[in-house]
């Protein structure tokens, strides 16, 4: 029969293991926080109250847009943002468009000064100053007064 001799230096390095482990997930968490903390404004809604008070205004608007019957198709390329606006039955609206280009993440916001490019068709020089996803809030008002606002997400190169 064998014995085996215990050897207390054989592992010393076990518990180093656990407190290396334990020093990675804090390292993890700290540089996940300090992403979180400097990419996030912290204001999703300015005004909030006040706007959810006010929801049912919001609603009675999105139906009267809906009842229009007219869409737009945003695209943003090659430093213009090109807008396109139908009614239902697929004609050109005609009207005056308006708007600016705004960066949801920090709010920065570029105006655009839109010219007609055919009936129901727009467009503006647009260069924003960085690349990634801005929103597109425009306004279109045809000669009888009715309008239309128009949101959408493009994606600047």
């Amino acid at each position: 029969m064998t014995t085996r001799t215990f050897d207390p230096a054989r592992g010393r390095w076990i518990p180093w293991v656990f407190v290396g482990m334990m020093l990675l997930v804090i390292a993890v968490n700290g540089v996940l926080i300090t992403a979180a903390v400097e990419s996030f404004t912290g204001t999703t809604t300015g005004r909030s109250y006040d706007k959810g008070r006010a929801y049912n205004h919001i609603l009675a608007e999105a139906e009267r847009q809906a009842a229009l019957g007219w869409s737009a198709r945003v695209a943003l390329g090659a430093g213009e943002l090109a807008v396109a606006v139908t009614d239902r039955e697929g004609h050109p609206v005609e009207g005056r468009l308006e708007g600016l280009l705004l960066r949801p993440l920090d709010g920065r916001t570029v105006p655009l000064a839109f010219a007609a490019a055919g009936p129901g068709q727009w467009s503006a020089p647009a260069l924003p100053p960085a690349s990634g996803q801005w929103e597109a809030r425009l306004t279109l008002r045809d000669a009888g007064g009715r309008h239309l606002d128009i949101r959408q997400r493009v994606i600047a190169p």
